[in-house]
């Protein structure tokens, strides 16, 4: 059941009720018993939960999420750890002479 909201158009109160979607709206304020309306509210917001909502949660990732657990200096502490993965320093070229 939705919560309405209501406003007197005497006394300007606004109040909140809870009411079933069948039932007629209300008319008379409970504090002056003048007239009231309804007033027209933004509704509930939309909530997603769970996984796969996002574009991001589509790509592929390089790493794999049991491996890498986003610390980027962990990360590149095993990369270094590793030595078949590193790549040696290029040779300094010497002028030789003409």
């Amino acid at each position: 059941m939705p919560t309405y909201e209501y406003k007197c158009d005497k006394c300007g109160y606004v109040f909140e009720e809870f009411q079933s979607m069948n039932e007629e709206p209300l008319s008379v304020c409970p504090k002056c018993k003048g007239e009231v309306h309804r007033l027209i509210g933004a509704g509930a917001g939309l909530i997603f939960k769970g996984t796969g909502f996002y574009l991001t949660d589509y790509k592929k990732s390089n790493s794999s999420p049991a491996t890498s657990n986003g610390d980027p200096k962990q990360d590149k502490s095993e990369k270094s750890a590793n030595p078949k993965t590193e790549k040696p320093a290029p040779a300094s070229k010497q002028e030789q002479p003409k």
